[in-house]
């Protein structure tokens, strides 16, 4: 015979208080219940779970080995009736979703604002990370869905690429002799890079450090810092080259001096959604996905 949700109830609660009748209470039954469903789970275990006498209970080695299990398959259960009211509803319930620290730039904080709008009564977790720090805590299943940029590595998950935006060359010294960069060019401006905590397990870290790798070049870095604007502020200063998200252009958020150049081969990267294979989506994080899907569309194809 099977463990029961309700033995494991009756266990954890009498753990907690020490006595039969304070977990009796707790769950609004007698204590002859309690009793009993913790008599059939010892007799299921093959062991005593408390030692009775005095005023007590005594938990044994076996009791705190059970423990961490048994509140483990009831937080389980719980999360699984949450889950399965929020995809029935909109009208409670928590939305959590990974974004790419630039996230600005793809206009997400106005997709939230459409979403609250709407929803006013979910809350929203939309929670800026490093595209692979995103990949992580959805295949862990600390967040529901992620936005990122590939590529990202992590165990049962699914992806739905979006769009592609390009990578540019940026700098306030010279431009490049072929009027577009290398990596070569960036070595000899000074490297400047952002995202210093992910460092190259950033997905366009990586694509770069492959670039260079192919022809040979060793890349290090002048300068690393966590932000893409205190990168681009060094820039106008006169300190170095980087490289930017063309949606960063697209928002008029290159300061005044810093001049972009395409690079050759052209450089992209790819943003897509990403979920679980085997998670459960709230509704909210479905609704939140829906309107990325909408609201994000391929950049225009412009010239620089």
């Amino acid at each position: 015979m099977a463990i029961t949700l309700a033995q494991l109830r009756a266990f954890t609660q009498t753990l907690e208080r020490g006595t039969f009748t304070g977990a009796a209470s707790d769950l609004d039954v007698t204590q002859a219940s309690i009793s009993e469903l913790i008599l059939r789970l010892e007799e299921h275990l093959g062991a005593r779970l408390f030692v009775r006498g005095g005023r007590q209970l005594v938990p044994t080695a076996a009791a705190v080995e059970l423990q961490k299990y048994a509140w483990r398959a009831l937080q389980a259960t719980d999360d699984a009736r949450h889950a399965i009211d929020a995809l029935r509803s909109l009208d409670s319930g928590v939305a959590t979703f990974g974004v790419p620290r630039n996230a600005n730039y793809y206009g997400l904080s106005e997709l939230v604002s459409t979403f609250h709008a709407s929803h006013p009564n979910v809350r929203v977790r939309m929670v800026g990370l490093n595209s692979h720090d995103v990949a992580e805590s959805v295949s862990s299943g600390h967040l529901e869905a992620g936005l990122v940029v590939l590529p990202v590595v992590g165990e049962g998950l699914q992806y739905e690429p979006l769009f592609q935006d390009e990578v540019l060359f940026a700098t306030a010294g010279d431009a490049p002799s072929s009027g577009v960069a290398d990596v070569v060019d960036l070595m000899d401006a000074g490297l400047v890079l952002y995202d210093a905590h992910s460092s190259w397990v950033d997905p366009t870290r990586r694509q770069l450090l492959d670039r260079a790798q192919t022809i040979g070049v060793q890349l290090e870095p002048l300068i690393e810092v966590e932000q893409v604007e205190s990168a681009l502020s060094l820039i106008a200063g006169g300190t170095g080259a980087t490289i930017v998200s063309d949606s960063i252009r697209r928002m008029g958020k290159i300061p005044r001096g810093v001049n972009l150049y395409r690079f050759e081969p052209r450089f992209t990267e790819t943003t897509a959604l990403i979920t679980r294979t085997d998670g459960v989506v709230s509704r909210a994080t479905q609704e939140i996905i829906s309107l990325v899907r909408s609201t994000i569309a391929s950049p225009p194809a412009e010239v620089i």
